[in-house]
Parts: structure tokens; sequence; C-alpha cells
């Protein structure tokens, strides 16, 4: 989805209902707060309830934390990035990510906001339970954790300026999707799944435009 112009200021208007619009926003501390429960809770849970053993309450739980990796790269590339052949695919396009690209520096909608993150993580957590049944109480917590460090991730990235040397190929990846080429660089938190579909940048070869990028930046 591409914009003759990318707002560094303000953010793009979702719909007329004030309701409706302030339904679309939210704090990334809101989201923590959320998720938190879930993410210690269900595996107390299932160590109380299922006898779940350290060991394997660790082994699902960081299992779920790499599926979301994975998960978030088909989403972020075929989902957000789907190519929209109607008007109404278009707008839900725009809805989900679209309005992002074309407001890189809108802080509130970094995150899903409460409502739709909500419904679509108890879809996920009942897909999963029928799936791999009890064991949804230990790797569903991983997963939501990956979810989380990838919106903080994510927030940072346009924020501020890598706090390691080590993290800035993850800056310089998601940057270069924003300004440079929208069909490539669809992970945030790893570029892991970039490399093994081929979607990543050659950074070697790709020069950081400096201008553009403090473009994407916050307001300090």
């Amino acid at each position: 989805m591409k914009f003759e112009k990318i707002h560094n200021k303000g953010q793009a208007q979702l719909f007329q209902s004030p309701v409706l619009e302030m339904l679309t926003k939210t704090h990334p501390l809101v989201i923590w707060g959320m998720y938190m429960p879930v993410i210690i809770g269900f595996p107390i849970y299932a160590a109380n309830h299922f006898g779940f053993t350290a060991s394997t309450i660790a082994l699902l739980f960081i299992s779920g934390g790499l599926f979301w990796t994975l998960f978030e790269y088909i989403m972020h590339r075929w989902v957000f990035h789907m190519v929209a052949e109607s008007e109404r695919a278009t707008r839900i396009v725009y809805v989900m990510h679209g309005n992002h690209h074309h407001f890189p520096r809108d802080r509130e909608r970094l995150f899903m906001p409460p409502v739709p993150s909500l419904i679509l993580a108890s879809a996920i957590f009942g897909l999963m339970f029928l799936i791999m049944g009890n064991n949804v109480f230990v790797f569903f917590p991983g997963f939501m954790l990956g979810y989380l460090m990838y919106g903080s991730m994510h927030y940072a990235i346009h924020a501020w300026n890598p706090p390691f040397k080590w993290m800035k190929p993850l800056w310089r990846n998601h940057h270069l999707h924003h300004y440079k080429d929208e069909a490539k660089g669809f992970g945030v938190s790893t570029t892991i799944w970039d490399r093994v579909f081929g979607t990543m940048f050659d950074l070697k070869k790709e020069k950081e435009d400096k201008k553009k990028v403090e473009e994407l930046m916050f307001k300090k």
C-alpha cells in the first residue's frame, strides 16, 4: 500500500464515530497489563492442575515464543500486506496496517488495541487448545510474551536508535521496509524468517537514508 505522502505528524482517522476511533488506540502498558496475568498465571495453573514439570513448562513456553516469530512474519507479509482487489478489502488493510505506513509516528497504534486484541487472542487460544489440549496453558503464554516483545520492539524501533550494535540490523530492516520496499523486511522482532523466505534486505549493500529514518522516528 503506497502513499504519495507519508505523514510525520498526526494520525489517521479510521472511523467517524468518536467511540470507535478511541477503541483503535492504546498504550503499550495497557496491553502488557492485560496479558501479564495470563503469561504468569496459566503456567502456574498448568503446574498445579496438570502436574507439568519445570522442564516441560520451560520447553512449551519457549516453543510458544519461537512460534510467535513465524506467526508474526506470516501475518505481516500475507495479511497486513495482502493485495486488496476491492474497495472494502483496501479499507480493511488500511485499518489493520496501512495507516501505520501512512502515519508511522502514530505511537498510539503500534499495538493492537484491547478489544480486537482480546478477540483475536481468544480465538487463537481456542484453536491451539483444539490442537494441543492442556499444553496450550503453557504454550500460549510463551506465544503472548512473544507478541508483547514484538510490540515493544516495534515501538522501540520507531522511538529510539538501537541500544546495542547487534540490534542495528533489526532497526535497519524495518526502516528499509517502511521507506524503501514494503515487499521485504517483514520481520520486526527477528530477521530469521526474512532470511529463510528470501525477503531480507542486503544490509551490506543498502545505504541508510538518514533523513527518511529520522522522519519515521517519534519526536524527542
